[in-house]
Order: structure tokens, then C-alpha cells, then sequence
């Protein structure tokens, strides 16, 4: 009786390991060379994932020349906690509302303005050895925030606020705080005394400047007729 024969069936072939080698070596040669270009081993060879800045800001426009005839004779600094809260009178704050805790450094300069004064101002005796001068009363300058100096120590904000910075222009907004912080300060330089400083300044000036030009009696007067103020 003749016996069948039994097939084996034929072995799989594995893939070639010719097709595994090059994409592995390809990502290790990769990360090699990013990590060469970490610890500074390939000076020549930037990073491909750097990004590079571009300042393309034009220059700055002359907008207006204003003549300074001013002296200013004191100048203070200042700084100012802002607390402002918002609340919506029917949710709770983590809902909707918002708390900032700012830090305002700001500075106010006094000045004596010169500019509008007239020959009147200025009294000189027949011996030439006295003047008398007349000037207006000092004036505050504008507050100006010192940016650099000014931060945020707090920001909460409720679900709703915080939303809504995703579809605003400019989240997180603080020109509110910092409209704040330049009213008080603005009001502190009012109560420190720095025009009554800029007129004593002023007058030392004035007299050192005089009495170097040979009058040997000074006087100087604020607010009286002949001056502006």
C-alpha cells in the first residue's frame, strides 16, 4: 500500500532586517544630533526647532515739538496699593467677578513755569544792587506710572471673566488699575508738599544765579503781580 506523502507547510519569512535598520538609525541619528546641539558639542549646527525673533517696528514719528520754558525744582516718587473688586450682584464670585491686587510706582515733578513772564517780573533797584523777581506759584506735573516698577500681586477672576478673555482683543486688561494708581498717586503728590519744595529750590536757583551777576540783594516773591498764576 503506497503512503501518502506529508507536506510540511513552508516556513514564514521574516521581514529583512535590511528594511528595520535604516528608520531606526535615521531617529537615533536624529536624536543624536539634537542632542549634540544641546550640550553645545556641534557649535556650527543650529537647532532646526529654535525660534527666531523679528522686530520689524518702524521708527518712531515726530508727532509734535513743544518749547520748554519750565524749571523743575522737586520731583517725588510714590507708590500705591490698588485693591479693585468687581462683583455681579446675583452670582458668586467664582462665577462671575474679579479681584486685582496692583502695585503702583509712579513719580510727580513741581515746576515753576518761566514762559509767560513779563518785563514786569523783574524789578531792578537804581543802584543795580537789589532785583526783585516775580513768579507764579509752582505747578504738578502729571503723574507718569513707572512701568518697570508696577505688577500685579493678585488676579482672580470668575468662569465667566475668564471666558471671556478668550474671545477679547486684550485679556487680562489692567489700564483700569493703572488709571487708578495714577489718580492716587496724583493725590498724594498734592498733600506731600512738592510745589512749596519747587518754589524754595526755585529761589535758592534764582538767587545763586542773581547775586552771581553782582546784585547783592535778591527777593523773590510767588504769586504776586507781574507773574502768571
Amino acid at each position: 500500500m503506497a503512503r501518502s506523502a506529508r507536506f510540511s507547510p513552508a516556513p514564514r519569512r521574516l521581514p529583512s532586517a535590511r528594511w528595520l535598520v535604516p528608520p531606526l538609525f535615521l531617529v537615533l541619528l536624529l536624536a543624536g544630533f539634537l542632542l549634540a546641539g544641546q550640550l553645545r558639542l556641534l557649535p556650527d549646527l543650529s537647532n532646526p526647532f529654535t525660534t527666531e525673533t523679528k522686530d520689524r517696528t518702524g521708527p518712531a514719528v515726530l508727532k509734535s515739538l513743544r518749547d520748554m520754558s519750565r524749571y523743575e525744582g522737586a520731583s517725588g516718587t510714590f507708590q500705591v496699593v490698588v485693591d479693585l473688586e468687581k462683583d455681579a450682584k446675583f452670582l458668586p464670585d467664582a462665577v462671575r467677578g474679579s479681584r486685582t491686587l496692583f502695585i503702583g510706582t509712579g513719580s510727580v515733578g513741581a515746576y515753576v513755569d518761566l514762559g509767560g513772564l513779563g518785563k514786569e517780573a523783574v524789578t531792578v533797584t537804581e543802584d543795580r544792587e537789589g532785583a526783585t523777581v516775580r513768579l507764579p506759584h509752582a505747578r504738578l506735573e502729571k503723574p507718569a506710572l513707572d512701568v518697570e516698577r508696577s505688577y500685579a500681586v493678585m488676579k482672580e477672576r470668575g468662569l465667566l471673566d475668564r471666558l471671556g478673555d478668550l474671545f477679547s482683543d486684550n485679556p487680562g486688561d489692567e489700564r483700569e488699575v493703572h488709571k487708578l494708581a495714577v489718580g492716587r498717586i496724583g493725590e498724594a503728590a498734592k498733600e506731600s508738599g512738592l510745589t512749596a519744595r519747587a518754589e524754595r529750590n526755585t529761589e535758592d536757583m534764582l538767587e545763586n544765579l542773581l547775586r552771581s551777576l553782582g546784585f547783592e540783594r535778591v527777593t523773590v516773591s510767588f504769586g504776586e503781580p507781574g507773574g502768571r498764576g
